[in-house]
């Protein structure tokens, strides 16, 4: 059982969201979230990532908080963000890439989140917590959704197909990636209180993206909680999209290699031998996301090797008496070769170890072993939706970086004040 709540969400006044929409602040640097605000001076950055604008300062520094308030309280009194008068879910529907993802936005309870109800699959890091956490208690708003997954479920496509029939969006804002994405209005209190209905017996949530984010959600009803001291309902509410398992791709998360003493290209290369059947894999499209296997069999592991300007097939036979986390290629890749062969005993530390989005082309890992900013790159498959859910379900945590799911959501659009 879950709930799921409609808001009165503050938004860009007509013909701002593409002024003021933004990537989420996690996927930009301070110094690119610079360049976007001095190429576009609305943009959602100057509140989400406002250490941008204060490059001198300490980026967890009180006044970095404050000024995204400011900022925030700014773009309310001048009339570029408005309150929806009227509570409401949305229709939040994303275009990228020849497909179209179509996902609900509205409130979750995080009540739910420390009941199990909705559900995690990563660990979250302290510092990125603790800095979300401050800057959602200085908004007092959610500034950026969390992304929940649930089963497909015929009724809910239906509304939202209805909820998008013959009208225009409310918003629309085209990402930098190409990606254009719409924003509808559900107001028809049929349909919220029909979805209401169908959630209640919904009996899980599983968190794509979005973590830390909840987490530290969960962490301002506590902080505001202290002393007996009761909180209004709308802080238990965390702002979400919530998409159908068949709404979202999933992509595997590379991982690149800064060097890997104490072995040489062809050593790293023979001692991977020696565990897994390893061929040439020829020519790749550098513009695709995912290389195809080529040899590898159902369930086994499968993960490609850039060395040496060469990409590697690698396979590793499923051992079928692991069925737990251990069986995730992830997993077989840090036990049986990052630790053994690399002392890389940390995924979530160690600076030999970094990571690359799935959402990028495989030029891009080529490119970075190439320059020789990395030794070696490792191209992941993607994990299946359904994996993701059944290690959630068994209370488990799957290693860091397993998983990169789309679409990625613009931040700027939807606020949730918590009072």
């Amino acid at each position: 059982m879950v709930h799921i709540y409609p808001f009165q969400a503050v938004r860009p006044a007509p013909g701002k969201a593409e002024d003021i929409a933004a990537v989420p602040y996690d996927v930009v640097s301070a110094e690119e979230a610079r360049e976007i605000i001095e190429k576009n001076p609305l943009s959602f950055l100057r509140i989400s990532r406002a250490d941008a604008l204060l490059p001198d300062k300490d980026p967890y520094s009180t006044e970095v908080y404050e000024l995204s308030r400011d900022i925030f309280d700014e773009y309310c009194d001048s009339g570029l963000f408005l309150q929806d008068e009227t509570a409401a879910m949305y229709v939040y529907r994303v275009h990228d890439d020849g497909r179209i993802y179509t996902g609900i936005a509205c409130c979750a309870d995080t009540r739910e989140y420390e009941s199990g109800q909705i559900r995690r699959h990563e660990l979250t890091r302290y510092d990125k917590e603790e800095d979300r956490t401050r800057h959602i208690d200085t908004m007092n708003a959610n500034t950026g959704p969390v992304v929940l997954l649930h089963g497909s479920h015929a009724e809910i496509k239906a509304i939202l197909k209805k909820s998008t029939e013959n009208r225009e969006p409310d918003m629309v804002a085209h990402a930098a990636n190409g990606s254009i994405h719409e924003i509808f209005a559900i107001r028809d209190e049929a349909d919220l209180t029909r979805l209401h209905e169908i959630f209640v017996a919904i009996p899980a949530l599983y968190i794509a993206d979005g973590h830390h984010r909840c987490k530290s959600a969960v962490n301002i009803v506590e902080k505001r909680s202290e002393g007996g001291v009761k909180v209004p309902e709308e802080t238990h509410h965390v702002l979400s999209v919530i998409f159908a398992e068949d709404e979202v791709k999933v992509h595997g998360y590379s991982r690149l290699l800064t060097d890997l003493a104490p072995l040489t290209p062809d050593s790293f290369l023979k001692k991977i031998s020696d565990i897994a059947h390893v061929t040439p894999y020829g020519d790749a499209d550098r513009s695709q996301f995912t290389l195809t296997p080529k040899i590898g069999g159902k369930g086994d592991h499968v993960f490609h090797l850039y060395l040496k300007g060469k990409w590697y097939e690698c396979v590793i036979p499923h051992n079928p008496k692991i069925t737990d986390i251990r069986a995730l290629d992830v997993s077989v890749l840090q036990e049986q070769i990052l630790i053994p062969f690399l002392g890389i005993t940390d995924p979530r530390g160690d600076p030999r170890l970094q990571y690359l989005g799935g959402a990028r082309p495989v030029r891009d890992l080529m490119t970075k072993v190439d320059s020789g900013e990395y030794a070696a790159a490792i191209a992941m498959q993607p994990v299946d939706v359904r994996t993701v859910f059944s290690i959630a379900d068994a209370g488990g945590i799957m290693p860091p970086k397993s998983t990169w799911f789309e679409p990625k959501l613009l931040s700027g659009l939807l606020i949730h004040l918590l009072e």
